[in-house]
């Protein structure tokens, strides 16, 4: 790393999560590896339709309520009225095919098990009279690439596994705050962030200071060595009305994108609201490299001025 005297901003990484299951609740924690795809067993795996489209909050918001665990070889499930679900991190069952937005990738079933499981707790998700469909439980190809389009990204190629688009969303504690002090102005209780599903939390800059920057520069331990990884924000993240559902209930009420709406519709986006900045590694991590991230740890960043 260069003098931290030779960049704008220093800033800390307040908290990572992970979502391993696309759409349901996160994890968060102390340290976790950074990979090529974002944060490791982010959005690993994924819910689909009985013709193998995704399904999300969007349509089952009660999928908010599945609490993942990881232990050693397992991630364990839990969620209201269920019995916990044991997946083996390590353990698939047949190849299959399946769609996540306008994208085909090569997946893995989960088995029988896993399908009936999210298939009874989310039938209570439908609306009334729609009779429930069978769902199953995918994981990520880890031999298939899934590239993002460089509209974005510049010479950099965004690579995912079943995340909306991008590797990682980064979000400053700082945004938040000053969301809360609107609501709470407004006469509406301060949400949490986990509504906006962030794998990084910033702290140590001003709110929305991560639509600035130009990118992030931090010393991490690789497979070979102690090296520098550069994170580049990319994109502004456009919020879709997930936001707007409280995790502990799975209910849904407006306040949040209504107010989001009077302060952050954003013109790169024709008026689209954001809140966050999708961003991907561009030096120090590739397909075969890896790095270990810890919450704690110094993000040396310049600002992009147009």
């Amino acid at each position: 790393l260069a003098d931290m005297n030779t960049y704008d901003t220093a800033c800390t990484s307040a908290a990572l999560y992970i979502y391993p299951i696309k759409s349901c609740a996160g994890l968060s924690l102390s340290e976790c590896l950074l990979t090529e795809t974002g944060l490791d067993l982010d959005r690993a795996w994924m819910v689909v339709d009985e013709k193998g489209n995704f399904v999300t909050q969007r349509e089952l918001p009660r999928m908010a309520l599945v609490q993942p665990t990881l232990k050693t070889f397992e991630l364990v499930l839990r969620a209201p009225g269920m019995l916990a679900l044991h997946i083996t991190i390590d353990a698939v069952e047949k190849p299959c095919e399946v769609k996540v937005w306008q994208d085909t990738c090569t997946a893995y079933d989960m088995g029988d098990t896993a399908a009936q499981w999210f298939t009874d707790f989310l039938k209570d998700s439908l609306p009334p009279g729609q009779t429930a469909q069978k769902l199953r439980l995918v994981r990520f190809d880890p031999e298939h690439q899934r590239a993002k389009k460089n509209t974005w990204t510049g010479a950099n190629t965004a690579y995912t596994q079943f995340a909306d688009g991008y590797p990682l969303l980064v979000i400053s504690q700082a945004s938040l705050d000053g969301l809360n002090q609107r609501l709470n102005e407004a006469g509406h209780d301060s949400v949490d962030m986990a509504r906006f599903r962030p794998n990084i939390v910033l702290a140590g800059i001003e709110a929305h200071d991560e639509d600035r920057l130009e990118s992030m520069v931090l010393a991490c331990s690789t497979d070979t060595n102690q090296a520098a990884v550069v994170l580049q924000p990319v994109k502004p993240c456009p919020r879709c009305p997930i936001p707007n559902i409280d995790p502990l209930t799975a209910l849904s009420s407006p306040q949040v994108n209504d107010m989001l709406q009077t302060y952050r519709s954003d013109p790169r986006l024709d008026g689209a609201l954001t809140f966050g900045m999708n961003a991907l590694p561009s030096e120090g991590i590739s397909r075969d490299t890896s790095a270990v991230f810890k919450v704690g740890q110094t993000f040396h960043a310049n600002f992009a001025f147009d």
